[in-house]
């Protein structure tokens, strides 16, 4: 599992011009699977972004987490993540998982997150979706589950 988290001031995702989910201060993340996760490590996964400390204090140190902040988050799946271009101009996504198996481990990434965050949030799976959102700092981290 790949996840791009984004600290944002708020943000929201939509398909076909209607809101699909919307949260305020919190986290944005792009969540895609490789061919063979398995999802033994999506409670490690979900514990690291809800307890990532990259809220700022007023001494402005990061040192606070979403849930410290009481922060929403909102999910947003994205095979893309598993693109390769290293060959060619065009990406292959030959090591993203097949969409079956990545729609049950997307849907069940947000049931478990939905336990431990207060406001849960989350984009249409294969859909197009219009994301929106007002990165605040800005603050990107990338976590891969296999490292």
């Amino acid at each position: 599992m790949r996840a791009v988290v984004q600290r944002v001031k708020e943000a929201s995702v939509s398909v076909d011009n209607e809101c699909a989910g919307r949260i305020g201060r919190g986290l944005v993340v792009l969540l895609g699977f490789a061919r063979d996760d398995t999802g033994e490590g999506m409670d490690w996964l979900i514990d690291k972004i809800v307890n990532l400390r990259i809220f700022e204090k007023e001494d402005g140190k990061f040192d606070e987490s979403l849930l410290d902040v009481n922060g929403g988050l909102l999910l947003v799946s994205q095979f893309t993540l598993y693109g390769d271009c290293t060959k060619g101009r065009r990406p292959s996504f030959s090591e993203a998982m097949p969409s079956v198996q990545a729609r049950e481990l997307f849907e069940a990434f947000v049931e478990r997150a939905g336990k431990r965050v207060a406001n849960v949030q989350s984009g249409v799976f294969q859909a197009h979706m219009d994301v929106a959102l007002v990165n605040d700092g800005p603050v990107t981290i990338i976590i891969d589950s296999k490292k």
